[in-house]
């Protein structure tokens, strides 16, 4: 069993920032990788930003200048820095996470998503 608690979102006015944590815990082997999506209302959800283990980084043109995506793998937390956020990045943002549990399968969870709200 493994849990996933995300927090961090909220409302924001224009170029204001957050950020976003993801933190797994429970039978967990490794994880790799971790991610961010979105989804806003009447929208397909959509990648945001994803890391490996080893710290590469895939983030989506939309918000490459302004989100940064990062990890302790330590603590088995990603975190999603959010600056000179805009009010298109409204939306629900869900983790990702693909892990190998401690009975060596594979396995894929999502958070329950947090609600980030830019105001103009």
């Amino acid at each position: 069993q493994v849990q996933l608690v995300e927090s961090g979102g909220g409302l924001v006015q224009a170029g204001g920032s957050l950020r976003l944590s993801c933190a797994a815990s429970g039978s967990i082997f490794s994880i790799n990788p971790m991610g961010w999506y979105r989804q806003a209302p009447g929208k397909q959800r959509e990648l945001v930003a994803v890391i490996t283990g080893g710290g590469s980084t895939n983030v989506a043109d939309s918000v490459k200048d302004r989100f940064t995506i990062s990890r302790d793998n330590a603590e088995n937390t990603a975190y999603l820095q959010m600056n000179s956020l805009k009010p298109e990045d409204t939306a629900v943002y869900y983790c990702n996470v693909k892990l190998v549990g401690k009975d060596w399968r594979r396995y894929e969870y999502w958070g329950q998503g947090t609600q980030v709200t830019v105001s103009s």
